[in-house]
């Protein structure tokens, strides 16, 4: 598989901006810093060139072109040397300049599907005018060392002095730059325009690629449930570990009849002497096989003739039935991606591979906050109050997706509440906050949100129920989410956004989606995609409610799952289930 570094140039001010830090600006509730780092997310490298940042991650390489401010060749350079001094070097660097606020994995991806097939130098992307961006490429590494070779001097060069012959232009869209204060406002209206209601996938993926990960941390496996490897799982030692017998039978040596030895060879026992050319001995599956052996002849496929000596069986297959040392894998092998969450095949595998303690990121810490003052967990109800049904099995919700959760808390619906709380989040990866996300009156997260400087990820969602939800991130880290307040549109917002929320804090590789005909769509669908209640039918597929009440949660009583139902679907068409686990 070819491996990919990634060179981000993040240098310098704008001088044609009155010399701000231009990759800092923010747009869309990111800096261009981070949607050029969001591109280039799937890198197995990447060196950002600039002033020295320390709020980036730690695996992030950071250099600086010397002396500062010589341009983008120079930058180019310094990237190439600071990657230089890693082990296995990548044969494809992405470069590209942090001044593209809409720049998307899916255009980098393009610009790397296309470099692999067209066996270019170096391809570049195109703007809506057709001008090459020389900024948003993929170069070969041999071709790029030896542009920046050629030069006599690296200082205030043109990225046209290093472009080779041999590239490719591709048309992309979000490549456009932002190099005066006209762009930058130009392209905060169409960030505030596009992030008004999100549709589903595109929440989903906004919270994968922008949520801040959580710290990695090396544990002990065993006590890792929940959480997602930061890094590969390598063996320790090979699998097996020895050559062993596959099968119950018989050890020899050579062609066959066989002198039949008295000793036996059982796993996890002695090892059997070396045999000799004719040999047999009896073993046991898993046992070491003995120096000199052949193949491993089972129980069916051999007998004891009158001679006293082991023939095989007439028209038998010819099998080795031997587990060699290091067929499953060899001391370094990888046995798991970074990304893969801990389960128990994970813990089992690791034992296998002599693995005992690992780097992971999670499992995701979160606090539940229900709002409301008509919101009563316990006691007798007073007028105009109703029970909480949600809060008291939240935490059951939040363990489907890994999620532990540290305590539940009940605010007032006061001024300054959510100052107080959002203040005090550092104990956790995740807040979870049901109501006050309306935009009514009561609205008072996302005012609080404003004032603590969060990171608005998610505005709104194109979905029913669900539509108000918003999600941010906090400058500590904490991701919040506001969740509607009615019970049923709580959960299925929660289970709609649950393992997008945790793929983006721990790295976790996204679950494959389920999907079936819902036979009643044209039914349950209207002009806004809907999250409907829905059951398995015999013939395959699901049948979903057409009405929900979602003042409580009696509509998932004997429900298998939830669908998404897109708007104006047809009857059978294609939705995504989400499966009730409790």
């Amino acid at each position: 598989m070819t491996t990919i570094d990634a060179i981000v140039l993040a240098g310098g001010r704008a001088s044609r901006m009155g010399g701000v830090d231009k990759p800092a600006i923010v747009v869309g509730g990111q800096s261009m810093l981070e949607a050029a780092l969001g591109a280039v997310a799937a890198a197995d490298r990447t060196v950002v060139v600039g002033p020295h940042r320390p709020e980036l991650p730690p695996e992030i390489l950071q250099a600086q072109e010397i002396p500062a401010g010589t341009g983008p060749v120079a930058a180019i350079a310094a990237g190439l040397q600071a990657l230089s001094g890693c082990e296995f070097p990548a044969g494809l660097i992405v470069v590209l300049a942090a001044d593209m606020p809409f720049l998307s994995a899916q255009a980098i991806d393009e610009l790397i599907t296309h470099t692999k097939e067209s066996g270019s130098d170096a391809v570049f992307a195109a703007d809506a005018s057709g001008r090459p961006q020389y900024l948003v490429g993929v170069w070969r590494r041999s071709a790029l060392s030896e542009s920046l070779n050629r030069l006599d001097s690296l200082v205030n060069r043109p990225m046209k002095a290093i472009v080779p012959i041999d590239t490719a232009m591709v048309p992309l869209a979000g490549v456009d730059d932002c190099d005066t204060p006209e762009q930058v406002s130009d392209a905060r209206a169409i960030a505030e325009r596009a992030t008004a209601r999100l549709p589903l996938d595109e929440a989903r993926e906004a919270l994968r690629r922008r949520i801040s990960r959580i710290p990695a941390r090396r544990t002990s496996i065993r006590s890792a449930r929940g959480a997602a490897l930061a890094e590969p799982l390598r063996a320790a030692d090979a699998l097996p570990r020895f050559d062993v017998s596959a099968m119950d039978g018989y050890a020899v040596s050579g062609d066959g009849p066989w002198q039949i030895r008295r000793d036996i060879g059982f796993a996890g026992g002695q090892r059997p002497v070396g045999l000799l050319h004719r040999e047999a001995v009896r073993i046991a599956t898993g046992a070491h096989v003995p120096d000199g052996t052949s193949a491993v002849m089972r129980d069916e496929f051999v007998e004891i003739g009158e001679d006293g000596l082991l023939h095989r069986l007439p028209d038998t297959p010819i099998r080795s039935d031997i587990r060699r040392r290091g067929e499953d894998w060899n001391p370094g092998d990888e046995v798991a991606p970074a990304g893969t969450p801990v389960t128990a095949a994970l813990i089992s595998t690791a034992a296998s591979a002599e693995v005992s303690s690992v780097a992971v990121r999670g499992p995701v810490r979160a606090r539940i906050v229900m709002t409301g003052d008509e919101i009563r967990s316990e006691g007798p109800l007073h007028a105009g109050q109703t029970r909480d049904s949600i809060g008291p099995i939240l935490p059951d919700l939040l363990s489907w997706y890994g999620i532990d959760t540290v305590d539940r808390v009940h605010l007032r619906d006061t001024s300054n509440a959510f100052d107080e709380v959002l203040a005090t989040t550092t104990d956790c990866d995740l807040l979870v906050i049901v109501g006050a996300t309306g935009g009514g009156a009561a609205d008072q997260l996302r005012s609080a949100l404003d004032r603590s400087d969060a990171r608005i990820l998610v505005r709104g969602l194109r979905l029913r129920p669900g539509g108000s939800t918003v999600v941010a991130q906090s400058p500590s880290g904490t991701v919040i989410i506001g969740l509607p307040g009615n019970p049923f549109a709580a959960v299925a917002t929660f289970m709609s956004l649950g393992a997008a929320l945790v793929e983006g804090l721990t790295g976790t590789v996204p679950a494959r989606t389920i999907t079936g005909p819902l036979h009643n769509a044209g039914e349950v669908s209207g002009s806004t995609p809907r999250v409907a209640t829905a059951r398995v039918v015999p013939e395959g597929g699901w049948s979903a409610d057409v009405h929900i009440r979602t003042n409580h949660l009696a509509g998932l009583l004997n429900r298998d799952g939830l669908v998404i139902v897109p708007a104006e679907a047809e009857d059978g068409a294609l939705v995504e289930f989400l499966p009730l686990r409790g």
